[in-house]
């Protein structure tokens, strides 16, 4: 895991002096082409705006960078809420181990999923995947499998009615569907990878939630209980072709508990502020509304740090 970061600046162990600008700290992201590399992007283009010096420290997925981040070795990291808290009660994947260092910075705007195909194939529905060809396995990836069975679950199916191509990552997953192997893959609306498979197979198709009624939800919260729906209009993302609703949940940047507060103030202060520096980078950032950074963490605990910023503007 070193290896993952060893470019990154670790401050834990360093005596804190000085102002927080000084500092250099890193952000854990995911691969190239990946959601939550943009977003760690854009949140270290506005930190370093602020003064805080910001560097992003790419790795395949949160499942690899969580326990490094839980054990000091990087101060801040991107990943979606379910993950985080399954992180630190050790459920799901974790198998019992904990990470309970881990700690909320702020809530960003939800990840918007879904599943893409080709835009001149056969396939409207989520239904019409049953028996093809379908991105499987995320041996690298664990979070992405229960948000397949959650999607799948709102059209009455699972990932076994499906004929799985394994792969490691939502990364390989896209380049297994650019290359022929599955008839669609997984991945996050607004993420580059999506906009080069766009450009690779001449258009896709995002296939929406099949049952969007509250029974739907409650089918998709049973594999993924952070899970709730949203509406995209036609044209907001490549693959929208009609006004659709698709699943979505809460993503988050976080922190270790040991990471000195006055670090943790600053990144919280440069993002509450820096929404028109985010959105130019990356530019699902526009419906981020510093507002409801201070939401509802789970069995997460904010920093201190990022509770003292929010006290200051009214957030508490």
């Amino acid at each position: 895991m070193r290896k993952l970061f060893a470019t990154a600046t670790v401050a834990f162990g360093l005596a804190f002096a000085g102002a927080a600008s000084a500092q250099n700290v890193g952000i854990a992201t995911s691969n190239p082409g990946s959601l939550f590399h943009n977003i760690g992007t854009a949140v270290a283009n506005a930190a370093n705006e602020a003064g805080l010096n910001t560097t992003i420290q790419p790795a395949t997925s949160p499942n690899q960078f969580i326990p490094y981040l839980n054990s000091g070795g990087i101060e801040f990291g991107v990943a979606n809420l379910q993950e985080v808290n399954y992180a630190i009660t050790g459920d799901a994947w974790w198998n019992g181990v904990k990470n309970p260092e881990l700690r909320i910075v702020g809530m960003l705007m939800p990840l918007v999923e879904a599943i893409f195909v080709r835009k001149d194939s056969d396939i409207m529905s989520v239904t019409d995947l049953k028996g093809k060809a379908m991105v499987d396995g995320y041996t690298a990836q664990n979070t992405i499998l229960p948000q397949l069975d959650a999607i799948y679950a709102t059209a009455g199916m699972s990932r076994s009615d499906m004929t799985p191509v394994n792969v490691t990552s939502v990364v390989a997953g896209a380049d297994a569907f650019m290359a022929g192997d599955a008839v669609g893959f997984i991945f996050a609306h607004g993420a580059g990878k999506v906009r080069e498979a766009d450009a690779a197979v001449g258009g896709l198709r995002a296939l929406p939630v099949v049952d969007s009624s509250d029974a739907g939800l409650a089918a998709a919260r049973e594999h993924w209980p952070t899970a709730s729906f949203k509406k995209l209009p036609a044209g907001a993302m490549p693959g929208v072709l009609e006004d659709n609703v698709y699943i979505a949940f809460p993503q988050v940047v976080f922190t270790h508990a040991g990471v000195p507060d006055d670090v943790v103030y600053a990144m919280t202060k440069a993002m509450y502020e820096g929404k028109a520096a985010m959105a130019a980078t990356f530019p699902p950032f526009k419906a981020f509304n510093p507002k409801d950074m201070k939401g509802d963490p789970g069995v997460a605990q904010f920093h201190p740090g990022a509770l003292r910023f929010y006290k200051e503007v009214g957030l508490d």
